[in-house]
């Protein structure tokens, strides 16, 4: 009786609920009577979005997806470094007031915006006021201040944009030298809580569009997932990662921090959370790679950081190649050097040094496989260009298409192999006239692979963005304008009483993508827009190849190997087998001459189209693979005069082969030629 009556009471409670929320909420008819694209319950007050007309939706008559890809956000950024150097988040259920706001030691004047300070070298005092006034902020040189408000963003998709990746990002020692932090300074922690809140803000845009998967901000796993969305009008978000101590793989003193379990360990967790892109080192070096270096006092700045993180400065030598890391300067950075123990200094740099001594080191490469096994894509972005390197040279060795350059940060020499492989380019935010200029630089080389283009905002990266130029500059943004589907009309943006013209303000915030986008289109014509608009399905095309990449059995592990001689020593082997046994710690290697040959005889005859070697330090600088049915009757399909060690890759037309001899014709060192592992595929 008593249950019952429990039941029957529980039940009213319900309804009398129901009944409320009916009339709080807009009905299921009053939602239905409004556009796809519209959210039935906005919060109020809110930013204004400044867009009209229908989001294009599905595919063109290839069946390819549309729409301009952002290579490199930070959504999440107001969490990293102890959750106080960016003010203002991208979401609150308390409202706009309560987001959009300044931290708390910016007041009364920004006297104490100490890291605008470093970075910029101003003084960093600004109006703290955000909503609604947002008198000096958000603007295209401040540092530290939300740029990617939901709304905004929204903006930014209403306007064509069909991808952005989301990179979550921190750096343990700029947060922990940094005076202002609410939180510890564990890097993955913050990756974690990152992964966390742009979910929860997923599910806070479901809110407004009636419920969960109905709104138009949707987290992708994969590239069909990313391309049904997309087909939809909606965003697909990518989750990427860029911090300096992955898994906690710092080094101090170039004695690593982690081992092989954490970074097995990490990576696990990462794809648990979503995420499907990362950097694997990011302004310090660490256990894994080598970094691109810095320019001017920002460089001077983060390498007082490399060495508290680390115990060593960044060190230099002369490039072996074309390609270059950034030069560092002599900037003095002096809110930065203070930091530095008693007697330390930064020190100087000869400046036809420009290339990191660090490449990839062995837990880097360990990593890169790793990454490779999950299918996932690697952002070469502040990696040493030796680093970079290696990188390429691996993913060459095995057809592997998952290389992404998002915003700027490679040497641009390395473009062609990028493509090459079936990897992606995007160049950061730049003002419309030096974008316009790199885009028709590589022009060429995008309708050479038939791939779009995209661009990396970096917004919360603490970058710098687009200034204006000016009122009276040439071909000016006119407001309004149409999208470049010619489906929305787009007006000038305003959030509370502050109204933002691209040409006045430059890039203050995402939901001005679009008006630069149409600056791009007037400075720079309509081909390099048509070709950002391909953006999307190009990214998407390096996501799903990569998704589909599977390990080629090599065709020479465990095979019989014969060489024309093998180097002698008392305590380990370097007989030929040592170069197809699968353990890249053991090595062949020859006498210390000319024209020597190390051949490989697979057991059957199959077809055989690529084949790597992986050197050691003794490498050759011409030599030439030839294959054979019957030991006997020997064919050239590959030959070089220019080799220069490394992890080289032979492709040919493939043919049938049981045997393979490689000649070696010309050593690139004093010593012999030596060989960590040979590698047969059939293509």
């Amino acid at each position: 009786m008593t249950t019952y009556r429990t039941r029957r009471h529980l039940g009213v409670v319900s309804l009398l609920l129901l009944v409320l929320a009916a009339a709080l909420v807009p009905t299921s008819s009053s939602a239905a009577a409004g556009d796809w694209w519209d959210p039935v319950a906005r919060p109020a007050p809110d930013s204004g979005i400044g867009v009209t007309g229908e989001p294009f939706k599905g595919t063109n008559a290839a069946g390819e997806v549309r729409g301009f890809v952002d290579a490199h956000n930070h959504v999440m950024a107001n969490e990293a470094f102890g959750g106080r150097l960016i003010c203002g988040r991208p979401f609150s259920a308390k409202g706009i007031a309560d987001a959009l706001k300044d931290c708390p030691e910016h007041y009364p004047d920004g006297s104490l915006a100490v890291f605008d300070f470093i970075t910029g070298g101003g003084d960093g005092k600004h109006d703290p006021v955000g909503w609604p006034t947002f008198e000096d902020w958000p603007a295209h040189d401040s540092l530290t201040h939300q740029q990617n408000y939901y709304a905004w963003i929204e903006r930014a998709w209403r306007g064509g944009q069909r991808v952005m990746v989301n990179d979550l990002v921190t750096n343990g020692v700029i947060c922990s030298v940094y005076f202002f932090k609410d939180r510890g300074c564990d890097e993955m922690t913050s990756i974690r809580l990152q992964a966390k809140l742009t979910y929860d803000m997923q599910a806070y845009v479901d809110g407004m569009y009636g419920g969960p998967g109905k709104g138009w901000f949707r987290i992708v796993t994969d590239s069909a997932q990313a391309r049904d969305v997309i087909a939809q009008g909606k965003l697909a978000v990518v989750l990427g990662v860029e911090t300096s101590e992955p898994f906690g793989c710092k080094q101090v003193l170039d004695i690593a921090q982690c081992d092989r379990a954490d970074i097995d360990a990490g990576l696990d967790e990462l794809y648990a959370l979503g995420v499907r892109s990362m950097f694997l080192c990011h302004k310090f070096d660490n256990a894994l790679c080598g970094v691109r270096f810095d320019e001017g006092a920002l460089g001077t700045a983060i390498n007082v950081g490399q060495f508290l993180s680390t115990g060593t400065f960044w060190r230099t030598e002369t490039c072996a190649g074309p390609q270059h890391d950034n030069p560092i300067g002599l900037a003095s950075a002096p809110r930065a050097e203070e930091k530095l123990p008693a007697g330390v200094e930064v020190p100087s740099y000869d400046e036809d040094a420009r290339c990191n001594v660090r490449g990839l080191t062995e837990l880097g490469e360990y990593a890169v496989r790793g990454m490779m096994e999950r299918n996932m894509m690697l952002e070469i972005d502040h990696m040493s260009v030796k680093a970079t390197g290696r990188v390429l040279d691996i993913f060459e060795a095995a057809s592997y298409p998952g290389v992404i350059s998002s915003h700027s940060w490679m040497d641009l020499d390395w473009t062609e192999r990028v493509y090459g492989l079936g990897g992606f380019v995007a160049q950061y935010m730049h003002g419309s006239e030096g974008f316009v200029d790199e885009a028709d630089r590589t022009e060429a080389l995008r309708d050479e692979y038939g791939v779009g283009y995209g661009y990396g905002t970096d917004m919360n990266g603490v970058g710098g963005w687009p200034a204006p130029r000016g009122a009276d500059a040439p071909n000016p943004v006119t407001y309004p304008f149409r999208s470049v589907d010619g489906g929305s009309v787009l007006d000038r943006q305003t959030t509370g009483e502050r109204t933002w013209d691209l040409n006045t303000d430059g890039a203050a915030h995402y939901g001005l993508v679009p008006d630069w986008i149409e600056d791009i289109r007037r400075v720079g014509g309509q081909h390099v827009v048509d070709d950002l608009f391909r953006g999307a399905e190009s990214y998407l095309g390096t996501w799903g190849a990569s998704e589909r990449h599977r390990a080629g059995v090599n065709l020479a592990d465990g095979a019989t190997a014969t060489a024309s001689s093998a180097e002698w020593n008392p305590f380990t082997s370097y007989a030929p087998g040592r170069a197809v046994d699968g353990d890249r710690g053991t090595r062949w290697a020859s006498d210390w001459s000319d024209d020597q040959w190390l051949r490989v005889d697979l057991g059957t005859t199959h077809q055989v189209g690529r084949v790597t070697l992986d050197w050691e330090r003794a490498y050759g600088t011409s030599y030439r693979v030839d294959l054979s049915t019957d030991g006997t009757n020997w064919r050239t399909v590959w030959s070089t005069t220019s080799g220069d060690g490394g992890l080289d890759t032979a492709v040919f037309t493939p043919a049938p082969a049981r045997h393979l001899r490689v000649r070696f014709l010309d050593r690139g060192t004093e010593w012999g030629y030596s060989i960590r592992e040979v590698g047969v595929h059939g293509r």
